[in-house]
């Protein structure tokens, strides 16, 4: 890696880490909507547009999400490296291409709880497998509660009434996803077998819930073949992370929250997947925020889970440019 300004070789080093952590945030159909450029004294993150779905996410909210991900990413693992580490969002108004950056500074001393974010770096996954069923404790909905507010959003665990309407505008808005042939195609396009450096393979993708299953999740398949059946667990922790506004700044800011909220989860060894599909319909998302109030930006599902699958990731060669934005 060639980095712009002049950094030195230990600050490059440090970049280095940065971004092989940026990468390993979760993304809209794992499109990796990111790109990075490395200045003297930061790493910035930008949208890489041609990666933005049109029909999942034609105002680009995911892709934001993607980037603030990534943001919080690189800051934990710089942190653990015993740098400084601030995050910036949105600091060209020149540039909206660049949704954030991490500007790394002098020494710092490494907390315990810097190494169990860095460590979990690597570690989260995606899980979208049956979890056990069996209760999540609140001490620890409660911590990763706190870990939200520590990046200025909200995580609502939504009680029995809150999740039935959640369920209820899952099913609309997944029903509505699968009739509408632009997003089956572009769906379609990012799912695969396997050999690609993006998107899902069948082999993350999950079962299906059997017949009268509470909570509908994403159909990951290549083609038309039947996805085997699966008892999912009962009695679901659903969680919806919210901001007060919804300003693309706050957006990108939410996808920092969600990812620390990841992390602090694999940190305690929970797993979680998303259920995005209210908050891509016009329709479902404003329901569910006359239903819950704030600005939803992303709903998890958290529970104790078997390993998950890893879902590949692009190396930092094909996402870093130069400083021209070559």
């Amino acid at each position: 890696m060639t980095p712009s300004g002049g950094a030195s070789a230990a600050g490059t080093e440090v970049a280095g880490v940065a971004v092989r952590a940026g990468i390993r945030a979760p993304s809209q159909h794992n499109t990796q909507p990111w790109l990075f450029r490395v200045r003297s004294d930061a790493v910035e993150v930008l949208v890489d547009r041609g990666r933005v779905l049109r029909a999942s996410d034609p105002e680009g909210r995911g892709a934001d999400l993607a980037c603030g991900a990534a943001l919080c990413n690189m800051r934990v693992a710089v942190a653990a490296t015993g740098r400084q580490a601030v995050v910036e969002v949105l600091p060209d108004p020149h540039d909206p291409d660049v949704a954030g950056l991490v500007r790394i500074g002098g020494a710092r001393t490494v907390t315990p709880e810097d190494h169990a974010l860095a460590g979990a770096v690597a570690r989260r996954t995606t899980n979208r497998r049956p979890f056990v069923d069996r209760p999540v404790p609140r001490r620890l909905s409660s911590a990763l509660s706190a870990a939200a507010e520590v990046e200025g959003a909200r995580l609502l665990v939504l009680s029995p009434a809150q999740l039935d309407v959640f369920a209820e505008l899952l099913r609309r808005a997944d029903q509505l996803l699968a009739e509408d042939a632009e997003y089956r195609r572009e769906l379609a396009d990012w799912t695969h077998d396997g050999g690609r450096a993006d998107g899902v393979p069948a082999s993350a993708g999950g079962p299906c819930p059997e017949a009268g299953a509470l909570l509908a999740l994403r159909d990951f398949r290549p083609d038309e073949r039947a996805r085997p059946a699966a008892a999912f667990e009962q009695d679901p922790l659903v969680a919806v992370l919210t901001t007060a506004t919804d300003t693309r700044r706050h957006r990108v800011l939410a996808g920092v929250a969600m990812e620390r909220v990841l992390l602090a989860a694999t940190a305690r060894g929970l797993s979680a997947s998303f259920l995005p599909q209210p908050l891509e319909v016009e329709d479902t998302r404003s329901l569910l925020v006359e239903a819950l109030g704030g600005c939803p930006q992303t709903a998890l599902r958290i529970g104790h889970g078997y390993p998950g699958v890893a879902t590949p990731r692009r190396p930092p060669g094909d996402v870093i440019i130069g400083a021209g934005g070559e």
